[in-house]
C-alpha cells in the first residue's frame, strides 16, 4: 500500500481557559511542554511532509519545533478551517493523505492513529474520522449519522440541539482527509456567525452533501482522545501520563510500591529490579541504574544519575548530581551538583553547599569515602579516596580532604595519627 502522508498540526491557539501568560501548548505535562508528545508521534509515523501551524505567542513555540518541520503562521486566529488552509502553499504539488493532529491532545498512542491512517488508505475514503462511544459526551462535538448510518456531520456541543445532545458518538479531533477534496471544502467553509471563525468539523458536512465517501475508526479508550483546555484537564492528563509511564516501568520489571504516590517524569530510565518506594518524585532526564533502592519521600532532579546498586533513602533532594555504584546516601540531605564515586556511605543531614550566591560549584566525593553525619561540604571542594569527615564537619570551600585523611570540626581540620587537629 502506497502511503502519502502529510501531517499538519494544530498548534495556534491562545488557551485562553489555561487563563496563563504561557501559550496552551507549551504547558508542562509530565515534565516537558505538551507539544513534543505530538512532535514525537508524528515522528514515529514517518510522514513525508510535517507542518505545524502557530499563532498566539509564536516566536515562544517556534523554539520547539525541529528544523524539518515546516512552520505556517495564523496571524488572526479564525478558527481551525483557516489554519489548515494557510498549509496550501507547502502542499501545492502534495497529492495524497492529509491527517490534521492537534498540539493540545498529546496522549494519543502511535497505534491509534496508524489504524486511523491504514484504515482511510484501505479504503480510499475521502474523509476518516476517529470517534468513540462516550457514556458521557459532554464537552465533544457528536456524529450526525443519515438514515443509512452514513456519516453526514459533526456538530458542536454549543451548536446542538437537544436530540443531537443525546448522541453518545463523538469526535476525537485527529482526522484524515484526501488533499483534494479537503482543500476544496475549506474553500467553501463559511464563517460561524457567533465565533467568527471557520470551523474544519464544517468541511464533512460539505463533503457528505457532495457524496464523498466518509468513515469512522473507533476507539475504546476515551482517555487518549483528551484535549487540554483548562487546569484541571491538564491535572487529569498528567495524571494518565504518569499512570502510562509507570505502566511501562513495571514491564521492564522495576518495582513501584505505590504507583498512586510515584510521579515519574518523560524521559526517565530505570534499571531491572530497582524499587521505587511511595512518596518519590522523579524528574525528567534522571538515571537510575538496576538493584537501586529510592526513596521514600525522595526527590531527584534533572540532571541526576544513580549507578547500580545504590540507595537513595528518606528526604532526599538531588539536582545535577551523579552517584556512583554502591553507594549510600540513606537520611535526609540535599546533594547538588556533585560527583559521587563508587561504595561511598553520606551520613543523614549532609548538605553539599553548591551555590556561593552567584554560580553553582561542583563537589566531588571519590570512592570508598566516609561523610559523616550532619556533615556541610562546601563547594568547591573535594573529598579524597576513602577520606572520612567527622559528624558536624564543615568542609569550606577550596579545603580539598586528602586520600585517606580524616577531618573534623568547623572548620574542618586534618588529624594527625594520635587524634590531634
Amino acid at each position: 500500500m502506497k502511503r502519502n502522508i502529510a501531517v499538519i498540526i494544530l498548534a495556534a491557539g491562545k488557551g485562553e481557559r489555561m487563563k496563563s501568560s504561557l501559550p496552551k501548548v507549551l504547558h508542562a505535562l509530565c515534565g516537558r511542554p505538551m507539544i513534543l508528545y505530538a512532535l514525537d508521534l508524528v515522528t514515529r509515523l514517518k510522514p513525508n511532509k510535517v507542518i505545524s501551524v502557530l499563532g498566539h505567542k509564536h516566536s515562544s513555540v517556534e523554539k520547539h519545533i525541529p528544523k524539518n518541520i515546516k512552520i505556517v503562521l495564523q496571524e488572526k486566529l479564525l478558527g481551525t478551517a483557516d489554519a489548515v488552509r494557510r498549509t496550501d502553499r507547502f502542499l501545492k504539488n502534495f497529492n495524497g493523505t492529509v491527517v490534521v493532529l492537534y498540539a493540545d491532545h498529546p496522549l494519543f498512542k502511535e497505534a491509534t492513529i496508524k489504524e486511523l491512517i491504514r484504515h482511510h488508505l484501505k479504503n480510499g475514503c475521502d474523509v476518516t474520522l476517529l470517534t468513540a462511544q462516550a457514556i458521557d459526551p459532554s464537552g465533544y462535538g457528536r456524529i450526525l449519522r443519515d438514515n443509512y448510518g452514513n456519516i453526514s456531520g459533526i456538530v458542536e456541543e454549543n451548536r446542538a440541539n437537544e436530540f443531537q445532545r443525546e448522541i453518545k458518538e463523538v469526535n476525537l479531533g485527529a482526522i484524515c482527509f484526501n488533499k483534494k477534496t479537503l482543500f476544496k471544502a475549506l474553500r467553501q467553509i463559511k464563517q460561524d456567525p457567533a465565533k467568527k471563525e471557520y470551523y474544519l468539523t464544517e468541511a464533512v458536512r460539505i463533503l457528505y452533501r457532495q457524496g464523498a465517501l466518509i468513515e469512522s475508526v473507533k476507539i475504546t479508550n476515551l482517555d487518549e482522545a483528551m484535549g487540554i483546555n483548562s487546569h484541571s484537564d491538564l491535572m487529569k492528563a498528567n495524571r494518565l501520563m504518569r499512570k502510562n509511564i509507570i505502566e511501562r516501568l513495571l514491564g521492564q520489571e522495576v518495582k513501584i510500591i505505590d504507583p498512586e504516590t510515584t510521579f515519574i517524569d518523560w524521559q526517565v530510565k530505570i534499571g531491572k529490579d530497582t524499587v521505587i518506594y511511595p512518596f518519590t518524585i522523579i524528574e525528567s532526564g534522571v538515571k537510575i541504574g538496576s538493584r537501586c533502592l529510592i526513596g521514600p519521600f525522595c526527590h531527584l532532579r534533572p540532571g541526576t544519575t544513580v549507578k547500580d546498586k545504590s540507595e537513595i533513602g528518606n528526604f532526599l533532594e538531588l539536582v545535577r548530581s551523579r552517584v556512583g555504584k554502591k553507594t549510600k546516601i540513606k537520611h535526609f540531605g540535599y546533594i547538588g551538583d556533585s560527583r559521587i564515586g563508587n561504595q561511598v556511605n553520606v551520613g543523614a543531614g549532609t548538605v553539599t553547599a553548591n551555590f556561593d550566591g552567584k554560580n553553582k560549584n561542583l563537589t566531588i566525593i571519590n570512592d570508598r569515602a566516609f561523610i559523616g553525619s550532619d556533615t556541610v561540604l562546601v563547594a568547591p571542594v573535594k573529598i579524597g579516596k576513602a577520606a572520612v569527615t567527622g559528624a558536624g564537619s564543615a568542609v569550606t570551600k577550596n579545603k580539598n580532604v586528602p586520600d585517606g585523611k580524616v577531618v573534623v570540626g568547623v572548620p574542618a581540620r586534618v588529624l594527625n595519627k594520635r587524634g590531634k587537629r
